[in-house]
């Protein structure tokens, strides 16, 4: 598969095969003392960040090794504002920095929050640093790794990088700053330092790959493409008539589009937005789960139209997510033009697990696209083609078999290629590498 740049898309086997560990873990675990995950979000954070870090760890943890994760005070949380400074879960020990939530809601406010997370991790850092330990850095907040940087040039600490969100890129695409601005280009120069000095780069897709080494093209070698993941465990397919949640918010007897996760500038909810008021005199419900910063205007939009096939529900908590998932016929996930080498949206996963068909909304060179057409479960529509998306919505909910086909290859997909056990072995070699 091709893009317009120019370049061959590799099959998405050939990328997993490439980042396969070795078979067992043992040389990591006589060598590595401690993982130490930063990360500003953790349970009881409903964050998709905080939830995959939090399957991450218990993941590595069953492979014997030893992790501390160091985190944040709930910014996210359903009924709770405060957690424990210090937690015990299962052999993983949770130590959280006291609350700061200022204008939690702005922009601003949130910057300020990730400035003061990142020192006192940096601090945390410092006092915890030991000869054989490492250091996993996610990008909450974005400048988190600057840590990791200090940190290695004061104690030679050893850390990798994961990046879920690569800025200033988000901020320059959403028109925040400008790309010639003296804030941006200081940016870069800090992540290529930063870069440069660790031991590993996650990213999350091909795309993201290209990019970092666009701009770093000295850490090419440095940098892994792992792709997140759903558990099929916890998510498995319910049909809507046995399902309770689809049964409370009538959608049992109505064929139905779901989009559950973050509204956030990074997505395009136009395109959604449009295929709805095309849809509107059908059988068709929409369901949005989830918030974001794109939410309010979503539902005033919805509103000024006149739209009557849209529903709107807040962050389900993880014990209702096989039930919400599982409540439609077909699943949703897009990406904003623009963002397809800089975001991969983590809803993706959850939804294959469901085993229902996915429409995907992205730019013509998303990766989303390879997935698609790799496994066969669902279709690739171009930002603003609504009316390619209606087409084949109405074509799914006149042909069962058709939805039947797609949903079971969702599932096989990523019990395939994306399941818990298979990601933590290829963050389990990245690791290894890190203390080589």
């Amino acid at each position: 598969m091709s893009n317009r740049k120019g370049y061959v898309v590799p099959n998405v086997h050939s990328l997993i095969g490439a980042e396969q560990p070795s078979k067992t873990s043992d040389s990591l675990r006589h060598k590595l003392t401690t993982l130490s995950v930063i990360t500003e979000f953790f349970p009881p954070d409903y964050a998709a960040t905080g939830q995959l870090i939090e399957e991450l760890v218990k993941q590595l943890e069953k492979q014997g090794i030893n992790i501390k994760v160091f985190t944040g005070q709930p910014g996210y949380a359903f009924n709770t504002a405060q957690a424990p400074a210090l937690e015990q879960l299962g052999h993983v020990r949770v130590q959280r920095s006291r609350s700061t939530q200022i204008w939690s809601n702005r922009i601003r406010g949130k910057a300020v929050n990730g400035v003061l997370f990142t020192l006192r991790a940096f601090l945390h850092m410092i006092r915890n640093a030991g000869k054989n330990d490492v250091f996993l850095l996610t990008s909450a907040p974005p400048f988190l790794s600057i840590a990791g940087y200090l940190t290695h040039l004061f104690l030679k600490s050893a850390y990798v990088c994961l990046i879920y969100d690569l800025y200033p890129d988000i901020a320059i695409a959403l028109g925040v700053v400008s790309h010639k601005h003296w804030l941006a280009k200081f940016w870069w120069a800090i992540n290529r330092q930063i870069w440069q000095k660790s031991t590993g780069i996650i990213v999350l897709s091909p795309a993201m790959k290209e990019r970092v080494v666009a701009i770093c093209p000295e850490v090419a070698d440095k940098v892994s493409v792992i792709h997140n993941w759903g558990d099929p465990e916890l998510i498995v397919p319910i049909a809507k008539e046995k399902n309770w949640f689809a049964k409370q918010h009538n959608l049992d007897s109505i064929f139905t589009i779901l989009y559950s996760g973050n509204m956030g500038r990074c997505h395009d909810t136009d395109t959604i937005l449009a295929t709805a008021k095309q849809l509107q005199d059908e059988e068709i419900q929409f369901v949005c789960i989830g918030g974001g910063p794109k939410r309010e205007s979503f539902i005033q939009d919805v509103k000024r139209l006149g739209l009557k096939n849209f529903l709107f529900l807040p962050y389900q908590e993880k014990s209702v997510l096989p039930y919400s998932l599982t409540a439609c016929d077909l699943s949703l996930v897009s990406v904003q033009l623009g963002l397809e080498n800089l975001v991969a949206p983590s809803k993706l996963y959850p939804a294959l697990a469901a085993g229902r068909p996915i429409a995907a909304i992205c730019p013509k060179d998303s990766y989303l696209r390879q997935l698609i057409t790799d496994g066969q479960f669902g279709i690739s529509i171009d930002n603003g083609d609504s009316d390619s998306l209606s087409k084949f919505i109405l074509n799914l909910k006149s042909d069962r078999q058709l939805a039947e086909k797609m949903g079971n290859a969702s599932r096989e997909y990523l019990q395939s290629n994306f399941t818990p056990e298979i990601i933590a072995k290829q963050y389990i070699n990245v690791l290894e590498k890190s203390i080589i």
